[in-house]
This record gives structure tokens, sequence and C-alpha cells, in this order.
């Protein structure tokens, strides 16, 4: 399915592309093959018998850049340029780079052709004043399809950036793979599995408690919840290779793997260390105090994603069977009733508002500590 969206969206950025590039060529937005007046001062004398190379200083005034380019500059366009004579061939060819404080359409000229910081040209002489001193015109170079060549230079980009990724991620997962084999064989999947029935049954009744699939989801969501993605990422692999093993359609997503995907997804994760690292890097003074916010927020997320899974999954509900589906899930709405009942007893009573009291003690850098301690334990990485 991602890979129709992707080409979709390439199929769009092309046409979006050639729509721009056509209406600029039409306009004639870069000037392709008219001079612009220019005058040209000379490091060292001008010979106009001789075939070398001078490193010059070119400065169009900023009435004539606004007027051929129709842009808004204050200040005149200066910059240091190499003109290159050939005097048997009659050629007089101008090369410069560009920097940050270039007209924003010279930039655009340079991305197009060549380096991203070059620009070439044509230049031609129309009077000396002495021999370091000209005045003249230049022509750079032909400009055409730069949306176009941005489209397909960021497809190359993003393209070459999916292989890295892959690659990269072939050697954690040739080794978790191979720990969570070693763990299989020797039995410890299937005792986690056990250890965890009662809450994987409710979440999965789909898939049996010894499947290897449950153990690669159980090893997924240990290793999100203690921050180690690379990790995570080869038992999530996993997992879905083995449920979609049980799924009777296949190319339709089951229910167990909406419910793991809706888990995985919402990646509630015991320590926020990106997020720590961002902050830690920005100058933050206390960059650990988000891990109680982020926390709650994943939870949130994750019990958002498990009861829209677990509701949705409920339906359609068949033509004359709504008794049937009633009765069989009515202690479902028992429990959903009962928890907001709970919530709201505890809101209204003050009784949150205790027990937060009673767990002021555990401070953001407490939990830290203790998280990293358990997760280098668990999981050594």
């Amino acid at each position: 399915m991602l890979n129709y969206v992707w080409l979709a969206l390439l199929i769009l950025g092309i046409g979006a592309a050639v729509t721009t590039d056509v209406i600029n060529q039409s306009k004639n937005k870069y000037r392709n093959n008219e001079p612009i007046p220019v005058k040209i001062l000379f490091s060292s004398p001008y010979e106009k018998n001789k075939d070398t190379s001078y490193a010059t200083t070119v400065i169009i005034k900023n009435s004539d850049f606004n007027k051929f380019y129709s842009e808004k500059v204050d200040n005149d366009v200066v910059f240091p340029a190499r003109i290159s004579v050939n005097t048997k061939e009659g050629k007089k060819s101008l090369f410069f780079n560009i920097n940050d404080k270039s007209p924003k359409i010279f930039k655009e000229i340079a991305g197009v052709t060549g380096d991203d910081d070059d620009i070439t040209g044509k230049i031609r002489f129309s009077h000396f004043s002495g021999d370091s001193l000209a005045q003249g015109f230049i022509i750079l170079e032909e400009v055409s399809f730069t949306k176009l060549k941005d489209v397909t230079n960021s497809a190359l980009s993003y393209a070459s950036t999916a292989v890295n990724i892959a690659i990269g991620l072939i050697g954690i997962m040739a080794l978790w793979l191979g720990v969570m084999k070693v763990a299989e064989e020797a039995g410890l999947i299937s005792i986690i599995a056990r250890w965890l029935k009662p809450v994987t049954t409710k979440l999965f009744p789909d898939v049996p408690a010894d499947h290897p699939a449950m153990g690669s989801m159980i090893m997924n969501i240990s290793a999100n919840m203690l921050g180690l993605g690379n990790a995570a990422t080869p038992f999530g692999l996993k997992a879905m290779e083995e449920l979609d093993k049980l799924n009777p359609n296949k190319g339709t997503a089951t229910n167990a793997m909406v419910t793991f995907l809706a888990i995985n997804t919402a990646g509630m994760t015991l320590i926020p260390a990106t997020a720590i690292a961002i902050r830690a890097s920005a100058g933050s003074s206390d960059p650990a105090i988000i891990i109680g916010t982020s926390l709650f927020g994943a939870f949130c997320a994750t019990v958002m994603g498990l009861t829209s899974a677990k509701i949705l999954e409920k339906f359609p509900i068949k033509k004359g069977e709504f008794g049937a589906w009633l009765r069989s899930n009515l202690k479902g709405f028992l429990v959903f009733i009962s928890l907001i009942l709970i919530a709201a007893l505890i809101i209204l009573t003050g009784l949150g508002s205790l027990l937060g009291s009673v767990f002021n003690f555990v401070t953001p850098d407490l939990f830290k500590s203790v998280i990293q301690f358990f997760s280098i334990i668990a999981i050594p990485f």
C-alpha cells in the first residue's frame, strides 16, 4: 500500500514541477541568453591578445539587477569572479561562486547545473577605462526545468536514505533475531508468555499463548518501553510475519495485527531518550523533566489505541444479531462503565490529590535511574 502512496506522491510532484517549469519557461524567469550590464574590476592589468585568466570583481547595479530579474535588492550585487580568455576562439568565460548573501535567483540557477555553489556564463566587454576597469555584459548559463530536477534529486536522495537505513538495520536485526531464537529454544519466551498470559489472552484472544508471534510481540513491546527502538524493530517485523501465518485472509489485517500495531504506534517509552538528548543539546537546564509528561501522554495514546481497536473489532453487526452481540459484550460494557465511575469518584472526592501526595518522593531523576538500571539488566545493548 505504501508503494502506491509513494508512487502517487512522486507523480503529483512531477506534475506540479513540470507545470511550474513550463510557466517559468514561458515567462523566461531566468532570462536565458539575455545580457545584463555589469562593471568589472581586474586585480591585474587586462591584456587583450593574451590567453589567460583574471581574478576580478563583478558589480551589478541594484537598479539593473531588479529590472532584469524583477527582484528587489537594496544594494549593488558584488561578487568575486574569474574570467578566462581564449583569443583563438574569441571566447570569454565567467565563473563565480555563490554564498549565503547571494541573491535568491542566483542560488536557484546554481542549484540546477553542476555543483550547488557555482555559476558559469559568458562575458562581453563594451569598453575599458584604463586596463583594470571595464564595462560590459554577462550572459549566465541557460536554466530550464529547475523544479523537475529538484523532484528527481529529492527522489534519488530519499531512495539512498532508505537503502542506508535498510543496511544499517541488517546487523541489529541479525543480532536480535538470533537472541530471540536462543531465548525461544531455551524456553524463555514460553516462560514470559505464561507470566503475561492473563494480559495477552485479553489483548490477543486469537493468538495461542505459546505461539512464536506472542513472544515476538512481548519482546517488541518490552524493547520499546525500555527505549531500545533499534532492538524493537526486528521483533516487530517478526511478530507481524508470525501473525500473518495465523491470518486466514492474506492481505487483510487481523484484529491481533491491528491491536499490536496500535500498541506499537503509541510507543509507550519509559525513557524518551531522543527527546531528552534534543533538550540537552538545546541547553535545557532539566532535560529529563519531560519523563513524567511523555509517559502520561504515551499511556493515554496506548489506552485510546487499544480502546479504539477493541471497540471497532466488534463491528459490523450483522442484521438480527444485535441481541446476541450485546450479550456477548455485556461484561466489557460493565467494565468500561465501572472505570468511568471510579475515575469520577477519584476526581470528585479529591482522592487523586491524596494519591499524588503519597508518591511525591518519585522524582524524574529517581524514575530515570530506576528505569535505566532495569533496562541495562533486562536487555544489554
